[in-house]
Order: C-alpha cells, then sequence, then structure tokens
C-alpha cells in the first residue's frame, strides 16, 4: 500500500477535477464564459506536459553519464506520456479556440510553436525506432532530446511573449493570473496539474515495467539458443 498512494491520490484528483470540471462553479468571464472551465484540461495538460519532458530530459542526461540503459527506458516513456498530453493539449485548445477565437486553429505563434514542437518530439520516436543496437539508440536519442526541450521551451513560452499572440500573457494580452484570480478555479486548478503530472508518470511506469520484462525475456531466448 505504501507504494500505491500516489496512484490512489491520483484517481481522486482526477475523480475531482472531472467533477469539478464539468458541474463546479466557475466565474462568468468576457468572451471565455463557461469554456475557462477547458483550464483544468487544456492548461493543466499542457503544464504537465512540459513537466514530463523536464523529468525526460533530466533521465537523458543521467543516462549520459552513467550509461544505465534503464534511465534511458525511463527517458523515453516519459517522453512518450508526454508527447500524448501535448496531442490531447493541442485538441482541447482547439475546442476552446474555436469558441473565443471562432477557429480551431487560427494563425497563432503559440499554436504553430506547438505543433512544430510536437512535431519535433514525433521525430525523436522515430529516431529510436531506427536503431537496432540498444546502446547505440539510448546514447543518440539521448542527446537529441536534451537538444529537443532546449527547443521546445522557447517555441512554447518564450517566443509567442515576444510577438502578437492570442494567448494570455502574449503580445500584450493580460496575463494568465487574470483568470485564475478567483478561488473556485484554484481550488481545481492546482489539483488538476498534480493528477495529470501523476497519471504521466503511472503511464511512464507501466511502460517502463513492460520494457524490463521483455527485456528479461529477450535475454533468456538469447541464452537458451546458445
Amino acid at each position: 500500500m505504501r507504494k500505491k498512494w500516489w496512484k490512489i491520490l491520483c484517481i481522486i484528483l482526477l475523480l475531482y477535477v472531472m467533477i469539478m470540471g464539468f458541474m463546479g462553479p466557475v466565474p462568468h468571464l468576457p468572451i471565455v464564459n463557461e469554456t475557462v472551465r477547458n483550464t483544468y484540461f487544456h492548461v493543466a495538460l499542457w503544464l504537465s506536459m512540459t513537466t514530463l519532458l523536464l523529468a525526460s530530459m533530466i533521465f537523458s542526461i543521467r543516462y549520459l553519464r552513467d550509461g544505465n540503459i534503464k534511465n534511458d527506458d525511463i527517458a523515453s516513456e516519459l517522453a512518450k506520456s508526454g508527447i500524448f498530453y501535448g496531442i490531447l493539449g493541442c485538441m482541447t485548445g482547439s475546442v476552446w479556440a474555436n469558441f473565443t477565437w471562432g477557429d480551431p486553429w487560427p494563425n497563432d505563434p503559440k499554436l504553430n510553436g506547438a505543433a512544430v514542437g510536437i512535431l519535433m518530439y514525433l521525430a525523436y520516436l522515430l529516431l529510436r525506432g531506427s536503431f537496432e543496437d540498444e546502446q547505440r539508440k539510448a546514447r543518440i536519442s539521448s542527446v537529441y532530446n536534451i537538444f529537443a526541450f532546449a527547443v521546445f521551451i522557447p517555441l512554447i513560452y518564450i517566443l509567442p511573449r515576444l510577438t502578437d499572440s492570442l494567448h494570455p500573457g502574449s503580445g500584450g494580452n493580460s496575463t494568465f493570473g487574470s483568470f485564475d484570480l478567483d478561488s473556485n478555479l484554484r481550488k481545481v486548478f492546482y489539483p488538476a496539474i498534480i493528477g495529470w503530472i501523476l497519471m504521466g508518470l503511472w503511464l511512464a511506469e507501466l511502460r517502463v515495467r513492460l520494457k524490463i520484462i521483455n527485456r528479461v525475456q529477450q535475454d533468456k531466448v538469447t541464452d537458451h539458443a546458445r
């Protein structure tokens, strides 16, 4: 039970977010109106994605330092969880954009940067699939993962603030703080970030365990063949 507490917490938090996200009270803001509920999903998913990709980069650095293949396994699965969240973030963002801006994908620097960033990480998965040797795959993809994160952050957080963007905090628009001042939003938004991060870690953990099992089975088959 001690090892499962965070999984139980994850389920409780996300159930709370789902219920409050659709039924809880929210501030009635101009233009945004009820779509502000997407804060618990779109915004929280993107912040969680960034956290998972940061953790993935850290484990890539750890692999380059000690050569432990398990660190590469963790890095790759955290990246996959982050990519999954990025795709969900784009989908929820498109729904929100369609209601507030009248277009599911307007020509916005942050949206375009997000698309480039997701494609960049999909290329990371393709790169990993192009190598047979595990150590070579791990080394090259770890270096790519580090540089991918270094490019990804400016694409979605820095460059949009320097140009005209529809997103809050960019191009002269008010910051996101104007949306989260309401206490009802804060009560759900912060638990949502924690819940989504825990879910991403849970997905990554399951896939890492599956990789380890498959590797052990392959080693047994190889030893038996010898």
